[in-house]
């Protein structure tokens, strides 16, 4: 208990000779945490402008590997005259079915297919022995109604003497003059029957309506021919003169004048050109086609071209404005019609334009563009299907040439 209560000597001392600090002035203090508050801030927007710098160049990169690589070309000049072939129908300036007007059964015929026929030249014979006894009954009639009619005539003549004498009644003068009338009439009648008779007995012989040639025949010998158009006797066109049809685009309807000159081609005439002239139209375009039917006659007294061929009309027109070629794979076919991408120059680079365009001549590889381009313009040679109007693309060289066209 002694021991506790002593000091202990050491432990003085040690606390004694400990320095005494300063107290930190407020001053400092304010000052320092200036410091760290702007360094934080430093850092932090040093951070965030690199945090936003970084977005922008992703932003612009994602931007410029979305945007699809096109090549532009500017297309081809179009000439001043529009030279395009358009399919045609060669028919038969006429084309005639020979059926018969009267029944019977087919004694001869005269010609086959291929007979070059004049008008009026018996083309076969039928038997109607039914016409001819009707034809010999009217025959008798008409010698009776004419006997009746002179009687009736002698009776009303001489009544009617008597009656200025009242040797008659007027009843019976009126009767007897009024018998005369009417047998009168029987007699026109029965001449009337006896004609119908006469010309239904002239169908017995059909002969040819027109110069031509005899295309079909249906009918043989001892065959029962059918009045009327159930069954075609023969069938004959008219060749010297060929009439073809075919259509023009709406576009150059104004150009079918009447009196142009036509050259005209044929599959199995290669190399030979034929003419032909453009003498009427429909005057009216067909809605569905938008097409205007023209008819073109040529010539052919040489017999060369045969009806029902296909021919090739090679149709030319002064153009109204230029034209320009492009390749058909650059044309977009959407629901809003047919258009084309070009490019242009704007503020933010190069983007596509969708301009609208009416297509002329098609041949399949290239078009002819008849509106909606303008001298200068650069179309997208092969434009992606999702291309979209003010979409950016990147422009790629073409092959032996530069990238925005020309040769």
């Amino acid at each position: 208990m002694a021991n506790e209560s002593k000091p202990q000597p050491q432990a003085a001392h040690n606390h004694e000779s400990a320095p005494e600090q300063a107290a930190v002035s407020s001053r400092f203090a304010v000052i320092g945490i200036v410091i760290v508050l702007v360094v934080t801030g430093l850092l932090a927007g040093f951070g965030i402008f690199d945090r936003m710098h970084n977005d922008r160049v992703l932003a612009e990169t994602t931007t410029q590997l979305a945007a699809p690589t096109v090549i532009a070309l500017v297309p081809k000049r179009g000439g001043s005259t529009d030279t395009f072939v358009l399919p045609g129908n060669v028919t038969a300036y006429t084309d005639s079915p020979i059926y018969a007007r009267t029944a019977g059964y087919l004694t001869k015929w005269y010609f086959d297919i291929g007979a070059r026929v004049k008008k009026g030249q018996l083309l076969c014979e039928i038997a109607s022995p039914e016409v001819d006894q009707q034809l010999a009954q009217a025959e008798a009639d008409l010698t009776t109604a004419k006997a009746t009619a002179n009687n009736a005539h002698i009776q009303a003549d001489r009544y009617t003497g008597l009656v200025e004498s009242n040797a008659v009644s007027r009843q019976d003068t009126d009767t007897f003059v009024n018998q005369a009338a009417a047998t009168a009439s029987s007699v026109v009648s029965a001449q009337a029957n006896l004609q119908r008779l006469h010309e239904l007995q002239s169908f017995e012989k059909v002969y040819a309506p027109f110069d031509g040639v005899v295309t079909a025949r249906d009918v043989d010998t001892g065959q029962l021919i059918d009045q009327g158009a159930a069954k075609e006797l023969f069938h004959m066109q008219a060749l010297q003169v060929l009439r073809v049809y075919t259509n023009v685009p709406q576009v150059y309807a104004g150009n079918a004048k009447r009196g142009l000159k036509l050259d005209l081609t044929f599959p199995e005439h290669p190399g030979k050109t034929f003419q032909g002239t453009l003498v009427r139209t429909a005057e009216a375009i067909d809605p569905v086609t938008r097409t205007l039917l023209v008819e073109i006659d040529v010539n052919n007294r040489d017999g060369e071209l045969l009806p029902g061929a296909l021919a090739q009309v090679h149709f030319k027109a002064p153009v109204a404005r230029p034209t320009f070629i492009v390749p058909a794979a650059a044309v977009i076919f959407r629901r809003e019609g047919l258009q084309l991408g070009t490019v242009v120059n704007s503020n933010n680079g190069t983007v596509a334009h969708l301009v609208p365009v009416v297509i002329g001549e098609d041949d399949g590889a290239n078009v002819q563009i008849v509106s909606g381009l303008e001298a200068g313009d650069k179309v997208i040679q092969d434009p992606p299907d999702s291309l979209i109007e003010g979409e950016k693309v990147t422009m790629q060289q073409a092959s032996g040439g530069n990238p925005q066209g020309g040769k």
